[in-house]
């Protein structure tokens, strides 16, 4: 449907669109030295008012023309359509008596935040700028770091009912064509009422949908980002979420930090070595205790073996089930924590999980050495520098302790080799997720385990 030469039709118009819109602000504009006659719509919570008031109706009043809008972007359109959209993203709409076209004039200003220290990734010698819920301030972060006319941008409307605004960010000479295909392909074909954060936007894309390991790398600064964008990857910004998506990428990936490439390289090295040490106590410590005691008993120590036997002869659970119930109230406080108001939730965190601790002991429903190897692993899945990796692994470690409560070490090593199997079957964009192990990828090992020096 096109708009009128009529200002009154269409005015009536825009007002029937809007009729449940009490926000919707129409300014009728007659200026003494014109004979044209102008309005203005605009919805005013989601507009600059300074731009408005300053830039645009001034103008207007003073000169009674509207080409001395001071205003850098301004489009035309004769369509109801565009015009609705115009206007629910933060535009305004000059309507000129006998005209049908219209002047889209851009405005927006919705409440934002300002740029803040991130959240989930805390770094001692990087960068303290993280991005914020405003896709253009997060793509000028960007370009404080890679100022190049390479630097491509792809921008994608995804949302049947709540458009987002989606941007695809890469190096035009470094980042490989072919995945930029496959990139869009997946991004046009979502079909989703509307997607706000990066997690959901990963769900959509990911090679393996059903897979819970995480296939792309959700980060929160700009430090990190422009690092990967000069590696040849790609970064998927989303409005109104304050993290973005990295990929392709592999599984040493989730082990590798800012900090390391700040640090000298023998001390990022050794960093790394406990962060993969970490990996394998946060997955199977709690079950390598279950099969210990229940099937292989006869390798432990005597003195430690005697140990243990006095304290587990107050427990009237089996190992699995001691193990589990700890592990259980560890997530709980964990997840209390996270929901809690900060300061209320690090007391919840401390004070229960040693008091919980203590009174499990005493009341005899756990072991010491139980408490001692949960506590353990809960310290070691810290150690994990991604988010999103630690927290599935904190999931996986429950199927291996169930295993290894049926089958013992036997369980426990199937089920690695079965994780091991899952891992290196992963793609990321179409891209090895096992590598550089698997397939063989000898130059990267330079920053794989062991981190080179640089010049290397």
């Amino acid at each position: 449907m096109r708009t009128s030469q009529d200002l009154s039709t269409n005015l009536h118009e825009l007002k029937n669109m809007f009729r449940n819109a009490p926000d919707l602000v129409i300014r009728e504009i007659a200026p003494e030295m014109s004979a044209t006659k102008f309005a203005l719509a605009f919805i005013d919570s989601i507009i600059d008012k300074k731009v408005i008031n300053t830039h645009i109706l001034s103008p207007l009043l003073s000169e009674g023309t509207e080409s001395m809008i001071s205003v850098g972007k301004i489009q035309e359109a004769d369509q109801w359509k565009v015009i609705e959209e115009a206007l629910l993203h933060g535009n305004c709409i000059l309507f000129i008596e006998g005209q049908d076209q219209v002047k889209i004039i851009e405005a927006q200003g919705w409440p934002k935040r300002s740029i803040e220290k991130p959240q989930l990734e805390n770094s001692l010698t990087g960068s303290q700028q993280g991005f914020v819920e405003t896709v253009s301030e997060n793509i000028a972060l960007i370009r404080r770091y890679i100022p190049k006319r390479e630097l491509s941008i792809k921008e994608f409307q995804v949302g049947q009912r709540g458009e987002t605004n989606i941007s695809l960010l890469y190096l035009s000479d470094v980042a490989s064509p072919e995945l930029l295909s496959v990139l869009e392909e997946r991004i046009k074909l979502i079909k989703a009422d509307g997607i706000y954060h990066a997690g959901e936007l990963s769900e959509y894309i990911q090679d393996q949908r059903y897979s819970i390991i995480p296939q792309f790398l959700r980060t929160e600064r700009p430090d990190v980002t422009a690092k990967h964008l000069l590696e040849g990857r790609y970064a998927i910004l989303i409005d109104l979420s304050p993290s973005l998506l990295i990929g392709p990428i592999n599984i040493s990936t989730f082990f590798k930090t800012i900090d390391d490439y700040n640090s000298g390289w023998f001390v990022a090295t050794f960093l790394r070595f406990f962060r993969y040490i970490a990996f394998f106590i946060t997955l199977f410590l709690p079950a390598v205790y279950i099969a210990l005691i229940s099937f292989s008993y006869e390798v432990i120590p005597v003195k430690l073996l005697l140990s243990i036997g006095i304290y587990r002869n107050e427990v009237p659970f089996p190992p699995f089930i001691e193990a589990l119930i700890m592990e259980m109230t560890m997530e709980m406080l964990r997840e209390a924590g996270l929901r809690l108001p900060q300061p209320l939730g690090q007391t919840i965190g401390i004070v229960g999980g040693i008091v919980i601790g203590q009174a499990a002991v005493q009341a005899g429903i756990v072991s010491n050495l139980m408490v001692i190897i949960v506590s353990i692993t809960a310290i070691s899945s810290y150690i994990i520098p991604n988010f999103d990796f630690a927290s599935v692994l904190r999931h996986i470690r429950f199927p291996i302790m169930l295993v290894a409560s049926l089958f013992g070490f036997i369980g426990i090593i199937v089920a690695f080799l079965t994780l091991i199997a899952h891992l290196i079957s992963l793609e990321s964009l179409e891209n090895p997720f096992g590598k550089p192990m698997a397939p063989l990828r000898l130059l990267q090992w330079k920053d794989f385990i062991v981190r080179f020096p640089l010049k290397k």
